[in-house]
């Protein structure tokens, strides 16, 4: 088994709020979902608090094989919120969140959740890869529509328009008809997307942050099969440094509208030894 990660935050002066890791037959990332400055969490904790601990207590819980992945995400979730109960208003609306890209190998087979919008992506033998993502935040966005084009990012109307956005989303967070990601409800674990493949029909797995996996589903620079070949070529590392060398070229967001110019970036890949 062969397994590489990197991870890198989007500016060198924040804390990265994504997590990755790695463990005999298993593998995580959490993205930890980034807040403008004066939306309330409730929580004396950042974001990076939160996808740290979740990373690392869901990590444990799936090691244990006869445990479901999506019962090891909930068993996480309440292990993280026993943490802070006793400072943090769990009940609030904004209390730190993330998603999650979970993979792990039992026995013949790969079985993978997704939770919210990070990607896993399985490099199927002799065929075109698989992509698992959950689009149902977009689907929520979609609905509420964009008033106009999105302002230059950086600048203090795009600040406010994701402000707004943000704090308009909470109300569809964790929500029947919204949409599902780790927060202080183990219940949304059971709302993950989750499967299994055979490990025969497997070449290789990726899992991947939002913001590593842009180059394709947000900049439509390369497609999935490009993107594995680069990931087993070069590296995790060298898909984070194009998808650096992309968002420099539109620092202000023209050509690709987003909510910020950089964005942590995690990818993590295992390449299958059959």
């Amino acid at each position: 088994m062969r397994v590489q990660i990197a991870s890198e935050p989007g500016r060198p002066d924040r804390d990265n709020e994504d997590f990755a890791a790695a463990a005999p037959g298993l593998f995580v990332v959490v993205d930890g979902a980034g807040t403008p400055a004066g939306v309330g969490s409730g929580c004396v904790h950042s974001v990076a608090w939160y996808a740290r601990n979740l990373g690392g207590l869901l990590l444990g819980a799936a090691t244990d094989v006869g445990v479901g992945l999506d019962e090891a995400l909930a068993v996480g979730i309440e292990r993280v919120n026993a943490l802070h109960a006793g400072t943090c208003d769990l009940g609030h609306p904004g209390s730190p969140s993330a998603t999650v890209a979970l993979a792990r190998v039992s026995g013949d087979r790969l079985d993978y959740l997704v939770l919210s919008d990070a990607v896993v992506v399985l490099d199927l033998v002799d065929q075109e890869p698989a992509v698992i993502t959950d689009d149902r935040l977009a689907e929520v966005i979609a609905r509420l529509g964009e008033p106009g084009e999105l302002p230059a990012v950086g600048s203090g109307e795009h600040s406010e328009r994701l402000r707004g956005r943000v704090e308009q989303l909470a109300t569809y967070r964790n929500q029947p008809g919204g949409f599902w990601v780790a927060s202080t409800k183990p219940e949304a674990a059971g709302q993950a997307l989750t499967g299994a493949i055979q490990l025969g029909e497997l070449g290789a797995v990726a899992l991947l942050s939002d913001g590593a996996s842009r180059l394709v589903d947000s900049f439509d620079l390369m497609s999935w099969p490009e993107l594995l070949a680069v990931l087993r070529k070069d590296g995790p590392a060298e898909l984070i440094t194009r998808t650096r060398e992309a968002e420099a070229s539109d620092p202000q967001g023209t050509r690709w509208p987003r909510g910020k110019a950089s964005d942590d970036a995690t990818a993590v890949l295992w390449v299958s030894e059959n």
